[in-house]
C-alpha cells in the first residue's frame, strides 16, 4: 500500500496509507478522521483533476511519498457538555416539581379524602397562595380567634409543602387544626374517623380564610377570599297572596345547581337554584305566608364555585342520600344570563373586546364600534371603581403584573379549572377525588397520594348517571380582558 502526505490548509498529515484495493471513498473517510472534513466536502487534487469517490487507484497513478492537496471546511467540533446528564430523581425537590408539571399528592389519614380533594382544588388558585404567603406567622388581629389563625397558618404551610415536594405529603398538622376548629370533622365511629362532606369542608375553610386574609391597605378591610370567590346576589322577594314585595342582597361563596327531573344541564340547574320559596310572616295578612324569591348576580368573582346539590336527608336511612342523575357541565361557562341588568351593562364592553380578541385569533374582522369606544370606556371604568361588583378585578390584575393605568375586567365568561367528584351513594361515605387543571393546560387527577394525568375531554364526562365519579363541586376561572 503506497504512503502519501496530505496538505490541508496549514497542516500536513504525513504517512497516510492508501489501500488501493478499496474505492477512493475509503481514503476520504480516513481523511475525515484526521481533519473533520466530511467526504462530500473534500476536494483532493490528483493528476487529471479531482479525486472521485469511485475512482480506480490504478488509473489515478498515485506514487509512494507523493503529496496531495485537499480543500474543504471541517464540521464544527462537538464540545463535551459542561454538565453531565442529570436524572430527575437527583434534582432538588423544588426542581422536580417543575419537571413533573404538577404538585404532590396527599396521604389519606383515615377517611380524609374529602379534605385532600378540597385542598388540591383550592391549592390551584395562585392568588390565594400569594395571599397566604403574606400572612404573618404570629401577631394575629384582635378580632380573629386563635384556632382560625392556626388553621390559616396550617393552610399556608401545607400549600408550601405541596409546591416543594414530588413525593406525597402527610397533612397531619392541617388535619389536627381543622378538627380543633370544626369538631364535626373529628367524629368517630367504631374507633375510626368518619367520612365527611367535602362541600362542608370547602365552605368552612373558605369562611375561615375570609376572616383571616383581609387586606390591611384597603379602607374597608376587604377580604381577599371574598374578592376571589364571593358572589354578590340581589333578590326580589314577593308574596302573590298579599302583593308585598321587597329587595334583599347577600353574598355567597358558591352558586347552587339544583337537580330535578327537568334538569339535564348546569345552566338549567343554576336557573332553578336562583329561585326558591320560603315561608315567613306577612305583616299585611297577619299570618305566615308563602313568598317567592328570585335572585340574580350583581357581582362576579375571579373564581366561580358551583355546587351540585346531589345530597338530601333521607329519613328512612337517617343519612344523606345521593341524586345520581346525569347533569352535563361545560368547559366554558357564560353566566351573563344570570346577571342583573346593571351588571349586564358593565359587562357589555369587556365582552365585546373578548369577542374581538377571539375573532382575531380566528382571522375575523373586529368590531369597529368597540374599538372606537375603548378609550371612553376605560375612563368610565376608572371612575366607577374596581370592586368585583362592577365586573372588574383590579386586585387580581395587579398580582399578575399588569402595567399601571390598565385593569383586568371580568366578562362573565369562565373556564373550568377544577372539579371535585364523589363516588358512592352517600355524602358521608364513598370516595372524593380532585381533578385539577395545571398551568401548562394539562389535567391531573388527585386521588389522595396518587396524582395521575387525565385527558381534558374526559373531565366533562364526570357528569353522573351511575356509580362512577361525578361532579360535586366545579370551580371556574374568569376570562378577563385588559382595558
Amino acid at each position: 500500500m503506497p504512503t502519501v502526505s496530505v496538505k490541508w490548509q496549514k497542516e500536513v498529515f504525513p504517512a497516510v496509507e492508501i489501500d488501493t484495493s478499496q474505492p477512493a471513498y475509503v481514503f476520504k473517510c480516513q481523511l475525515y478522521d484526521l481533519t473533520g472534513v466530511p467526504p462530500d466536502r473534500q476536494k483532493i487534487m490528483v493528476k487529471g483533476g479531482l479525486l472521485k469517490d469511485d475512482a480506480d487507484w490504478s488509473t489515478v497513478g498515485v506514487k509512494e511519498g507523493q503529496r496531495l492537496m485537499m480543500m474543504g471546511t471541517a464540521d464544527e467540533v462537538v464540545k463535551a457538555p459542561e454538565k453531565g446528564p442529570v436524572f430527575m430523581e437527583d434534582l432538588p425537590e423544588e426542581e422536580q416539581v417543575v419537571a413533573v408539571g404538577h404538585s404532590s399528592g396527599l396521604f389519606n389519614l383515615g377517611n380524609t379524602c374529602y379534605m385532600n380533594s378540597t385542598i388540591q382544588c383550592l391549592h390551584s388558585v395562585p392568588e390565594l397562595k400569594s395571599a397566604l404567603i403574606l400572612y404573618p406567622q404570629s401577631g394575629r388581629s384582635n378580632d380573629l380567634d386563635q384556632t382560625s389563625h392556626l388553621l390559616t397558618v396550617a393552610t399556608r404551610d401545607l400549600f408550601n409543602e405541596l409546591d416543594k415536594n414530588v413525593k406525597p405529603v402527610a397533612p397531619m398538622q392541617f388535619w389536627m387544626v381543622l378538627r380543633k376548629k370544626y369538631p364535626q370533622f373529628g367524629q368517630l365511629h367504631n374507633g375510626a374517623f368518619m367520612q365527611q362532606d367535602a362541600e362542608e369542608c370547602w365552605t368552612q375553610l373558605l369562611y375561615t380564610l375570609s376572616q383571616s386574609l383581609r387586606s390591611p391597605s384597603s379602607s374597608d378591610n376587604l377580604s381577599t377570599v371574598k374578592a376571589l370567590f364571593g358572589v354578590e346576589l340581589v333578590s326580589r322577594v314577593y308574596c302573590q297572596e298579599s302583593g308585598e314585595e321587597s329587595s334583599e342582597t347577600e353574598s355567597t361563596f358558591a352558586l347552587k345547581c339544583h337537580i330535578s327531573q327537568e334538569v339535564n344541564h348546569l345552566h338549567e340547574g343554576l336557573k332553578h337554584g336562583l329561585k326558591s320559596e320560603l315561608e315567613k310572616n306577612s305583616p299585611a295578612l297577619g299570618r305566615s305566608a308563602t313568598y317567592l324569591k328570585e335572585s340574580c348576580i350583581s357581582g362576579l368573582p375571579r373564581y366561580l364555585t358551583i355546587q351540585f346539590v346531589r345530597f338530601f336527608w333521607k329519613r328512612e336511612s337517617n343519612q344523606k342520600a345521593k341524586i345520581l342523575r346525569k347533569v352535563d357541565y361545560p368547559l366554558e361557562l357564560d353566566v351573563y344570563d344570570f346577571c342583573s341588568d346593571d351588571l349586564k351593562k358593565k359587562l357589555e364592553v369587556p365582552r365585546q373586546i373578548l369577542r374581538d380578541e377571539e375573532g382575531k385569533k380566528l382571522g375575523l374582522k373586529t368590531s369597529e364600534k368597540s374599538s372606537d369606544s375603548k378609550d371612553n370606556d376605560v375612563k368610565m371604568s376608572d371612575a366607577e371603581g374596581s370592586s368585583n361588583q362592577t365586573g372588574e378585578s383590579s386586585g387580581a390584575a395587579s398580582q399578575e403584573g399588569v402595567p399601571s393605568g390598565k385593569e383586568m375586567h371580568l366578562t362573565g365568561v369562565y373556564d373550568l379549572v377544577a372539579v371535585l367528584t364523589h363516588k358512592g351513594r352517600s355524602a358521608d361515605s364513598g370516595h372524593y377525588v380532585a381533578w385539577v387543571k395545571q398551568e401548562n393546560g394539562k389535567w391531573i387527577e388527585y386521588d389522595d397520594d396518587k396524582p395521575m394525568p387525565q385527558r381534558g375531554e374526559d373531565i366533562v364526562k364526570l357528569s353522573g348517571g351511575g356509580d362512577w365519579h361525578m361532579a360535586y363541586i366545579c370551580m371556574y376561572k374568569a376570562r378577563v380582558v385588559e382595558m
